[in-house]
């Protein structure tokens, strides 16, 4: 009998072909420990569960492998990711539940669940990789679950995932300095397929239609960090924003192909240092190099072998950023990196166009401009007034 998620008529057209939405690890994780924790409370079999992700769809998800003992209760929510490409796909995600003399709801992970050994993500060194959003679902998902039996009791929750150990060896959690297995990840509960020809034809329309309202200087941004902190620290107009995702050349070329005069970037440094290489496509099956470039141009600005080397053992850009700060380079660094983004930008437009970018991080905010980003940001700025007062 096949079982009914929510998702049946959620899709999107890609080729003329229906592509099925999804749902993440997160979602699996908060599913399987709502079920675990309402058999642990009620004593009873529970064979499947209902779900409301951040996106506002409602899932209902069957449980498997459900093992009720005294004083403890686990069972599994399995991974679909629709028609979208993911190695977790097929996958038990699972939770068991157990009581807790002391109150409160304790989360954290168990075999398959990666472990985090180096600073700058999200999660503190130790702790398991379970992202803010999926472990505020696993919360809310116990707390719902337990207040259905008037039970103010605390309580344990790991999440486990066993062929997540393997899994997660051909993801880039090693490199990340997440060790043991897979992240459980995703902000809004559902995974949403998308070819990369379909991105980019998306994003070619978005700058058309901004183009044929008049706006001559496009304002960039490949994601949602770029997006907020256009939003909470530029005086520009954060609603003429695009994403352009991973495709910084071919949003290059398709503003050329388009008759455009400029694009300013706003980008997290994670994404943006790439361009400082030429990397145009800043995604990880692509290339990577975030910390041999950081190393190279802590080595220009005055650095020293061993500053480097750190550099390059560096998990993350953030961490590798700490490490300038340490050494009192991060401010020449930076120069240096912006010197070679505006480079490769105007190298990809043999300077038919104007192009600059914004940089920043989530620790130290803004930390530099390329050399025609203020001359763009004037630009925008005037446009966007001259619009108001017609």
């Amino acid at each position: 009998m096949v079982h009914n998620t929510g998702l049946e008529d959620y899709y999107v057209i890609r080729n003329q072909k229906k592509m099925r939405f999804g749902y993440t690890t997160g979602s699996c994780a908060a599913a399987a420990c709502k079920g675990a924790v309402l058999m642990l409370l009620g004593g009873e079999r529970v064979n499947d569960v209902e779900l409301l992700t951040p996106k506002g769809i409602l899932l209902h998800l069957e449980l498997e492998d459900i093992m009720q003992r005294e004083g403890a209760v686990s069972c599994a929510v399995r991974k679909d990711a629709g028609d979208d490409p993911d190695t977790t796909n097929g996958m038990l995600i699972y939770a068991r539940a157990e009581k807790e003399s002391n109150p409160g709801i304790i989360i954290d992970g168990g075999v398959g669940v990666g472990r985090v050994t180096r600073p700058g993500l999200s999660q503190k060194v130790g702790e398991a990789a379970i992202n803010p959003v999926p472990k505020e679902m696993i919360r809310r998902a116990a707390q719902e679950a337990a207040e259905g039996f008037g039970y103010k009791g605390g309580m344990k929750i790991t999440i486990s995932a066993p062929e997540g150990v393997e899994v997660g060896k051909k993801t880039f959690n090693p490199r990340l300095g997440i060790e043991g297995g897979i992240s459980i990840l995703g902000t809004s509960g559902i995974v949403e397929p998308m070819s990369e020809k379909a991105l980019i034809e998306s994003i070619r329309v978005e700058m058309k239609q901004h183009g044929a309202l008049g706006e001559e200087y496009l304002l960039v941004t490949p994601g949602n960090y770029g997006a907020d902190y256009l939003r909470n620290h530029m005086e520009l107009p954060f609603e003429k924003n695009i994403k352009c995702s991973n495709y910084v050349g071919e949003t290059i070329d398709m503003a050329i192909d388009m008759g455009l005069k400029g694009i300013l970037f706003v980008s997290h440094i994670g994404k943006f240092v790439k361009v400082a290489a030429g990397i145009m496509n800043t995604h990880s099956h692509s290339a990577d190099g975030r910390m041999e470039i950081l190393a190279s141009n802590a080595i220009r600005a005055g650095g020293s072998l061993e500053c480097a080397r750190r550099i390059l053992d560096a998990g993350t850009t953030d961490e590798a950023l700490d490490i300038l700060q340490e050494y009192h380079l991060l401010e020449h660094a930076m120069e240096e990196i912006m010197k070679r983004i505006q480079f490769y930008l105007s190298h990809r437009s043999y300077e038919q166009i104007l192009l600059g970018a914004v940089v920043f991080n989530n620790t130290y905010g803004y930390l530099g401009q390329t050399e025609n980003a203020e001359k763009l940001i004037q630009e925008i700025q005037i446009k966007n007034i001259d619009r108001k007062h017609k």
